[in-house]
């Protein structure tokens, strides 16, 4: 059984300009539905954002859009939104983000732009402040996140990373091995009835 029931994915609004970007999209929307994980994502319904939640949605799983009321002409439209199994409309982005990480098992990053950047920086704080232990993940499409890992070698070269092993996302250039490594990550479930009896005595 699968540990891994739902996964929050950041992503652009916009396709970007590699059509590998949407390609990927929709591999891992295609697979989370065929697994049965939930979508968690931002309720966007265009760009790479569109993809993958249209994907789930044709292989048969289910999506939770967070969005704020703010975006929501920005993102996508009231009407588009009715396609979602669950919609939840937020008053602002920090409410938004909380939900998306309460609702969610794991985090994967595909490319996108600045919000999708603060998204991700932001669990991976929260992971290197021991709020959480759950996966996370960087879809590499195309070498796009390099800069970025780049990046945080040079903050812990230069010192100011000291927890890298907390800090340090699963990095997958292959969308196809993505849904296995979060699953490997993942914390055992914890143990219920005799056996978590037996273990506290």
């Amino acid at each position: 059984m699968n540990s891994i029931r739902s996964l929050c994915v950041y992503c652009g609004s916009s396709p970007g300009r590699d059509p590998a970007f949407i390609q990927a999209a929709e591999t891992l929307g295609t697979a989370m539905g065929q697994a049965g994980i939930r979508l968690v994502y931002g309720g966007g319904t265009r760009g790479i954002m569109g993809a993958v939640s249209d994907a789930v949605i044709a292989a048969g799983g289910q999506v939770t859009g967070i969005i704020p009321r703010f975006l929501i002409d920005m993102e996508a439209t009231e009407s588009e939104l009715k396609r979602l199994d669950e919609l939840v409309v937020t008053d602002d982005m920090h409410q938004r983000k909380h939900m998306m990480f309460e609702r969610s098992d794991a985090f994967v990053a595909l490319p996108g732009g600045i919000g999708t950047l603060e998204e991700l920086v932001e669990i991976m704080t929260w992971s290197q402040l021991g709020r959480h232990r759950k996966p996370i993940a960087i879809a590499n499409i195309g070498g796009f996140w390099d800069p970025f890992a780049s990046l945080l070698d040079h903050m812990r070269d230069a010192g100011f990373i000291h927890t890298a092993h907390q800090v340090r996302p699963i990095v997958v250039d292959r969308i196809e091995e993505l849904l296995p490594a979060i699953e490997a990550a993942a914390p055992p479930p914890p143990r219920e009835g005799v056996e978590a009896v037996i273990e506290r005595l």
